[in-house]
């Protein structure tokens, strides 16, 4: 289709991900034009009173993950600059509300819509002293996290912080129907559009329905309860969002909303439904800066992720070495479970396939509970041992990884904790760098 009047749609995504090379090529798919904000080719100037953003474009599609860095808000601000300049899809003060849990279910308890109780404390002893009010289990999260990370099932004996890490920390009521699989519900939206629908049930060894966590996905779009399609709708309206992924859950008296997600992700809606968000989103961009649309063509692109590589992508520099941050063979590391956090030393071991800590170590920050039981091989022995398998924190290098740990008795060992592949492949190892190497030693004077 040739369109006389094309658009530029940008979309601002310092990562790559599917979604975003998805959207990015659906717009092209459209007849539009195409840039991709990132740290390779986005400038913005201020020159004597005149604002100029490059690339120069018409809309903006948000893509920022903001759940995954240390410090949101200076993305959210980059965010904000830009919006004050083009029409935003997802503006960051809604993305704001979106991202932060406790920020969301208050704005949706003000507008009627059914959220779970929770309570969150600015100190241990107020959120302990709340504990009683929601029965032997309750769910205990991190007020921003992201793929079911900095989330967990806890008892009434288990100890529980007003912060996990450098994050707030909340209770929320655990909500299920008694004597049925665990599952959960996204519906995806796009303006006041369900573009589709899924169920997601938990893995065996979890209670959490996650796709990144093994969660499994079943073609909710057309069995969706009219309670829950109107819960949805009602949420993303509250929070101001241009398109989301709304969290249902199914209690014994009806539909509540978990959560509403800015940057929710295609993957695992597409495998259930066959239907991909991203010409929708297109769509809206496009309408948004004045152009338009064929919406058959849109139908038609939604039936296939096409997440190949799109021609806004900028080259890369020459200089790659910033693509990733380096750290030590051996790092100072933070440690954060559900009673309390720690600094320790860490060995970085690109052959381990998960993160191991000491079993007393676990004990002391509080990781866990307990999700299921790895065997794992060690060096040259040929049998394999069991080992328990936990949620834990990590801080490495400003940033915070959320990843299942293998337990183990390391007091033998000159380190308690051991990074393996799970966080290691998000950086370069420099060997030759260790934090707790020796000052070298001045030489020793002339008699």
């Amino acid at each position: 289709m040739t369109v006389a009047d094309p658009v530029t749609v940008g979309v601002l995504s310092l990562h790559t991900s599917k979604e975003t090379k998805a959207i990015l090529n659906a717009v092209e798919a459209l007849g539009h034009d195409t840039e991709w904000l990132r740290t390779e080719n986005t400038t913005i100037s201020v020159t004597d009173g005149t604002v100029v953003l490059e690339p120069d474009v018409d809309v903006i599609a948000n893509r920022m993950l903001l759940s995954n860095t240390e410090h949101p808000a200076e993305e959210l601000g980059l965010a904000n600059t830009f919006a004050q300049l083009v029409p935003m899809l997802n503006e960051p003060a809604t993305v704001l509300t979106a991202i932060h849990k406790l920020s969301t279910a208050t704005t949706l308890a003000t507008h009627d819509v059914r959220t779970p109780d929770v309570t969150l404390a600015l100190n241990n002893e107020g959120l302990a002293a709340a504990r009683d009010r929601y029965g032997e289990e309750a769910v205990y999260k991190t007020a921003i996290g992201t793929h079911g990370g900095g989330t967990w099932k806890v008892g009434l004996e288990e100890p529980i912080n007003a912060k996990v890490g450098n994050r707030y920390a909340f209770l929320q009521e655990l909500l299920d129907r008694e004597g049925e699989r665990h599952r959960d519900a996204r519906v995806y939206l796009v303006g006041s559009e369900i573009v589709g629908a899924m169920y997601r049930y938990a893995p065996d060894n979890d209670w959490r329905t996650n796709v990144a966590l093994g969660g499994t996905v079943e073609d909710a779009s057309d069995d969706l309860p009219a309670e829950a399609r109107d819960l949805a709708r009602r949420s993303a309206t509250a929070i101001g969002l241009d398109y989301a992924g709304v969290d249902l859950v199914e209690g014994e008296d009806g539909w509540y909303v978990l959560e509403v997600n800015p940057t929710a992700g295609f993957k695992g809606l597409y495998e259930a439904t066959q239907i991909s968000p991203a010409p929708y989103i297109a769509r809206l961009a496009i309408e948004r800066a004045g152009g338009s649309v064929d919406d058959e063509r849109v139908v038609e692109l939604s039936r296939a992720l096409d997440d190949s590589q799109p021609a806004a992508q900028p080259p890369r520099p020459a200089q790659t070495d910033n693509e990733a941050a380096i750290i030590g063979y051996i790092e100072d590391i933070v440690l954060s479970g559900t009673s309390g956090s720690t600094s320790v030393l860490a060995k970085s071991d690109t052959g381990a396939t998960r993160t191991s800590i000491d079993t007393s170590l676990a004990a002391e920050i509080g990781a866990g509970p307990i999700k299921s039981i790895t065997r794992v091989k060690s060096g040259s022995s040929k049998t394999a041992k069991s080992r328990p398998v936990v949620d834990v924190v990590v801080g490495v290098g400003g940033n915070q990884h959320t990843v299942t740990a293998s337990v183990e008795d390391r007091s033998h060992m000159d380190y308690p904790v051991l990074l393996g592949r799970d966080i290691l492949e998000q950086y370069r190892v420099d060997v030759s760098r260790r934090v707790d190497a020796d000052e070298p030693e001045s030489p020793e004077e002339e008699e």
